[in-house]
């Protein structure tokens, strides 16, 4: 039991370590390309962490998360462009772009059993870069939206998506914790279970779809802001944004808080050592690692950690109930 609180207080002095780090990083490394890197990695700790809550807690892989993605770039960037509306405020508004979009999709799909959700993400993600494309009173099709940067530095989009990210944390930590993360928990190990108890399936996995549709929507609001160009193929990227956010989650751990942070840092320091040490190499060298992890560690880092510290823990520390009264300090020492 003691080591188990050990564990739990090692956990938020970390925690709270790695916050202070976060928060003085642009005074203690101030070159634009570490800020621009750190930058990069809170964007995909956004876009694993929002994958997470559906996919990884509630069970319902999406292959076209893009779509949100995309639509809180170009939500934020015509009323930006067009109707003078202030990125920041367009940031908000795009994920509840995104909210608007996954709404009929997710009470269409989500009474079917099957891959049929996974597939209908696809062929969202890929319409609505069509759309995008041929559109082009809009949203300018393949030539693409330019934006003027706001900020000569890249300090104030560090503490943007600083924000944005710390907020989409503590929401799911807070989903997690609550009937609804435990309701996802129940229906993705056995839905026909978690029906037979009462829960409302449907409902309960579209709620989780919003959640995750808002933030995805955010961060893709972010994104046009700080690049200061989209197009379609960049912003809807299946490949580029859709499959790189499952394997945020995958390689960090699926169906865990920190997986999300640890798979940010693995996806963007590794593909920048790559690309720099391998040159046109770095996709197949990449590609080689993303399978050496999945054979060696297919529950992720964190994953993987928690299965290697399993053993040494005492069996009783490991019973739900005596982990929640060491977590609130109850229970013998």
């Amino acid at each position: 039991m003691d080591m188990r609180r050990g564990l739990i207080r090692f956990g938020k002095g970390f925690g709270l370590l790695l916050i202070a780090l976060l928060a003085v990083f642009p005074f203690l490394v101030p070159d634009p390309y570490f800020l621009h890197m750190a930058i990069l990695f809170l964007l995909w700790v956004v876009l694993g962490a929002s994958w997470n809550l559906l996919g990884g807690y509630g069970g319902q892989v999406s292959f076209g998360h893009a779509a949100f993605f995309g639509v809180g770039a170009y939500t934020s960037s015509l009323l930006f462009t067009k109707a003078g509306i202030l990125p920041w405020l367009g940031m908000i508004l795009g994920g509840i772009g995104g909210v608007i979009i996954a709404i009929p999709i997710g009470f269409i799909c989500f009474r079917l059993r099957g891959p049929f959700f996974a597939l209908s993400m696809l062929a969202l993600s890929e319409s609505l870069r069509l759309v995008a494309l041929n559109w082009r009173s809009l949203t300018e099709g393949a030539v693409g939206i330019l934006l003027p940067p706001l900020f000569k530095s890249k300090i104030p989009y560090y503490y943007i998506i600083l924000a944005v990210a710390a907020i989409t944390l503590i929401v799911i930590y807070k989903v997690v914790d609550s009937k609804l993360g435990f309701y996802l928990v129940a229906i993705r190990e056995d839905q026909d279970a978690a029906e037979s108890l009462g829960i409302d399936t449907t409902t309960y996995k579209v709620l989780a779809l919003l959640i995750s549709a808002f933030f995805t929507g955010m961060a893709g609001s972010f994104y046009a802001n700080y690049m200061a160009y989209i197009d379609p193929s960049i912003v809807f990227s299946i490949v580029d944004i859709s499959i790189a956010m499952i394997l945020v989650a995958v390689r960090g751990g699926v169906g865990t808080l920190l997986g999300p942070g640890v798979g940010a840092l693995v996806i963007v320091v590794l593909s920048e050592v790559f690309r720099t040490l391998f040159a046109a190499a770095n996709l197949i060298i990449y590609g080689i690692l993303i399978i050496l992890v999945i054979l060696f560690m297919p529950e992720g880092v964190v994953g993987g950690l928690k299965r290697y510290l399993a053993p040494r823990l005492p069996k009783e520390a490991l019973h739900p109930e005596a982990v929640r009264a060491q977590a609130s300090g109850e229970g013998p020492n």
